[in-house]
């Protein structure tokens, strides 16, 4: 995990692919976990460290993670994150091209605990949840598009799931239709950019994550 931004109420991290936010049944240890020893090391703190889960990416998603190291923090920003107060941006490389350069995707989907998948269902499904996000096409290659893809609400596998729905499943992704994997075994799925206002001092925050090195083909410019 790389720090992105820090401060006395809120740390922003960029993790890496195959990082797991919050422990789980793997018993492997958590980004949560990293992020307190990196605090309790960096400040020599003797006692146990304060670090609450704001919101968790998949395993195989790379890019920006807010933790609070404050109750006050957490608490508020788990209101924000419930009223869509917290803006996030995320980058996906996805086999082949996109009709159209802009569009807004909508579905009702649900999710499978047992799978650890989404699936696309009716909207009178008794587990439905609508899912809607917009896109618009950065780049294309010979074989692959990269896009920005803006989230209008937050379900479990919902990008993955409805760029695969849309016939451009995300590069690596082999749960969601990809051809083939990648090297690192992560997803060509990079949480860029979060934008919020502050918890406690209430000034605008703006995050970037740094591009994944497989991206760095598409951009036509040079981009931290």
């Amino acid at each position: 995990m790389t720090p992105v931004y820090e401060d006395n109420h809120i740390i922003i991290v960029s993790k890496e692919a195959g990082e797991i936010v919050q422990g789980d049944r793997t018993g492997d240890r958590p980004l949560s976990e990293t992020v307190a020893l990196y605090l309790k090391e960096k400040y020599r703190k003797p006692g146990n460290v304060f670090i609450g889960v704001v919101h968790r990416i998949d395993r195989p998603v790379s890019g920006l993670v807010i933790f609070a190291k404050t109750s006050k923090a957490l608490s508020r920003l788990n209101e924000m994150l419930r009223r869509n107060e917290i803006h996030k941006t995320y980058w996906a490389l996805v086999e082949g091209h996109p009709e159209n350069d802009e569009a807004t995707l909508e579905c009702h989907m649900r999710s499978d605990g047992r799978l650890n998948k989404s699936f696309v269902c009716a909207p009178t499904h008794p587990e439905a949840k609508k899912a809607v996000l917009h896109y618009r096409v950065l780049s294309r290659g010979d074989r692959y598009s990269l896009l920005e893809v803006r989230l209008i609400t937050g379900r479990k596998h919902q990008i993955r799931l409805q760029l695969s729905q849309m016939g451009h499943p995300i590069q690596g992704d082999l749960k969601y239709g990809a051809r083939r994997s990648n090297p690192d075994g992560g997803i060509s799925l990079l949480a860029r950019h979060i934008g919020f206002e502050h918890p406690v001092s209430h000034l605008h925050i703006e995050a970037e994550a740094p591009v994944l090195p497989r991206m760095l083909p598409f951009i036509p410019q040079p981009i931290s």
